[in-house]
């Protein structure tokens, strides 16, 4: 996390948050890109999509009811694998959105979308997969659901995450034959 002045507004922004967010629902935030995100090529610095997800994911767990939660119970998030794919440059002082969903969960990870978006349309798509970790190890996804008092049913996780699992495993399978 490298945008500690935006961390702070979003602080306060959870501060003041009244309106909350079924667990599966998509949860926006707004930015814009000042000159300092962006590098040589004067766009968005590829580092930066990364830094701006950490943020959007913060707000999701804030829209979702489960900051409050995370925070009492020291719950930290931790990121196993992300997979991003830029389509298209966003310039500075651009606005664009960051729409964050938690799009599934298997019998250790969750699974998140986040989607970069501009009048322009579609700027990168990531996929992110995530567990919570306290003091104990590794959090459950069942005491997470329970955390935020959700009864539904899991959704069914979509061909590119199943395939996306796939190739996580394989990737973890090869380092184990010593390559």
């Amino acid at each position: 996390m490298n945008l500690y002045f935006r961390l702070l507004l979003l602080l306060f922004k959870i501060k003041r948050n009244k309106q909350y967010k079924g667990l599966l629902d998509i949860c926006d935030i707004d930015f814009k890109v000042m000159p300092s995100d962006c590098d040589i090529n004067m766009h968005l610095t590829n580092s930066r999509y990364l830094a701006f997800m950490d943020l959007a994911r913060t707000w999701m767990t804030e829209k979702i009811g489960l900051f409050s939660v995370v925070m009492k119970r020291r719950w930290f998030p931790i990121v196993n694998a992300t997979a991003i794919t830029y389509i298209r440059d966003i310039k500075p002082f651009e606005s664009f959105k960051v729409s964050t969903q938690l799009v599934g969960w298997d019998h250790k990870y969750f699974y998140i979308e986040q989607r970069f978006t501009t009048e322009r349309g579609l700027h990168a798509i990531a996929y992110v997969r995530g567990v919570f970790r306290s003091k104990q190890g590794i959090v459950s996804v069942e005491d997470m659901l329970k955390a935020a008092n959700f009864e539904g049913q899991a959704p069914v996780l979509s061909e590119e995450i199943i395939l996306w699992k796939a190739m996580l495993e394989a990737k973890k399978n090869s380092n184990k034959k010593g390559h």
